[in-house]
């Protein structure tokens, strides 16, 4: 045998000696390489649907593996955003490119993410499009806490001049009522002006709590979970049948804040929680260190994150979006003042509070800055 017969190109040797598919992986992992390093997260599909690449930004997002997840198809990792599918249908078909602003993913079907995703039609076999996705929550969340915070400010303003407005004449009519009630002889009539100086007496209460809630500030270092200790005995002094859980991280180094804004803060959260269960429910204090937070356009390096979970029946849906707002409550009888205090005072320490509900399980999270060497 000449040696030109044994080399692998010749027209006698096997087929399979020589593969033609050998050139196809190697072209598509050169395409890819330069993918590994981009922050945004990048996924290829083929003409199927299937997913044949994710980059490591991919992987970290989706909180998925490129090994499990090659060959199944895109849903797997998205789901299905309403209007995703026929965009890719049609970026497919007619080989042009896709912006979606503010897509909607259900990460690994459990949390939601929002995303901005670019799609370009790609010819590297197998791939067909490549998607490419940011994160916009991040922007999302200080645009929604820009604008909460403006809403806030500007009701609270209308509510404390409602308030100056009404504690003069309220005076008036207290002091009438008192010297009413020493002119009159009979003890049925006596017991109308009572009633006119008692409810004098709770409006007063009411427009001092409106007025007082951007009181001075009084910094100093304290431990968070002695303001909680404080809460906990003040809501089962109120409260005795409430079970109250304790979930702290005592690694948590102390934090600078009014110590008594955040125990009226917390308590108003916890009392409400109460009150919704009739008194009778699970109430859950917890404490977590985060890290690498951006609060009042501020990036912290550490933070603390409080929240206050209880397993009542959960917030109206039709108050949810305004449950900070002054004077919106969901019990009747309420005032509707506890949660719009509590922000104002955790605004007041640069912090942010939000919450999500749904029946059985309501949890607040307040945010904190947390100042390193304290």
């Amino acid at each position: 045998m000449t040696e030109s017969s044994m080399h692998p190109h010749s027209a006698n040797a096997p087929a399979d000696v020589a593969p033609a598919q050998a050139p196809q992986p190697t072209e598509f992992a050169r395409a890819t390489a330069g993918l590994e390093l981009l922050s945004s997260a990048v996924v290829l599909i083929d003409a199927a649907g299937a997913v044949c690449y994710l980059n490591p930004s991919a992987e970290n997002l989706f909180a998925v593996s490129t090994r499990q997840q090659i060959g199944r198809p895109l849903s797997a990792i998205l789901g299905d955003p309403p209007g995703l599918r026929p965009a890719l249908d049609n970026a497919m078909s007619n080989n042009w490119s896709y912006t979606g602003q503010n897509v909607t993913v259900r990460r690994n079907n459990q949390s939601q993410i929002q995303l901005d995703c670019t799609v370009t039609p790609v010819n590297v076999a197998p791939a067909r499009l490549l998607l490419e996705f940011r994160p916009i929550d991040a922007q999302l969340r200080v645009a929604r806490e820009e604008q909460l915070a403006q809403q806030q400010q500007a009701n609270r303003e209308l509510v404390r001049n409602l308030a100056h407005e009404i504690k003069n004449p309220l005076g008036g009519i207290r002091g009438s009522a008192q010297l009413l009630e020493r002119e009159l002889d009979d003890p049925q009539w006596r017991e109308y002006t009572q009633v006119i100086i008692a409810e004098a007496d709770r409006l007063q209460d009411l427009m001092n709590r409106l007025l007082n809630s951007h009181r001075m500030m009084h910094p100093a270092p304290l431990n968070i979970h002695d303001v909680l200790e404080r809460v906990l005995k003040l809501i089962q002094a109120e409260f005795p049948d409430m079970r109250m859980r304790r979930d702290y991280d005592v690694s948590l180094p102390k934090l600078t804040a009014d110590r008594e804004q955040l125990i009226q803060s917390v308590l108003n959260i916890a009392r409400n929680a109460a009150q919704a269960m009739d008194g009778d429910g699970e109430v859950t204090l917890r404490t977590r260190a985060v890290r690498q937070v951006t609060l009042a356009k501020r990036r912290h390096k550490l933070a603390l994150e409080l929240q206050v979970i209880d397993n009542g029946p959960g917030i109206p849906e039709d108050i949810r979006d305004k449950i900070f707002y002054p004077l919106v409550s969901g019990r009747e009888g309420g005032s509707g003042l506890g949660l719009s205090i509590a922000q104002s005072f955790i605004e007041q320490h640069q912090g942010t509070i939000d919450v999500d509900s749904v029946p059985g399980r309501t949890r607040f999270t307040i945010l904190l800055p947390i100042s390193q060497g304290v």
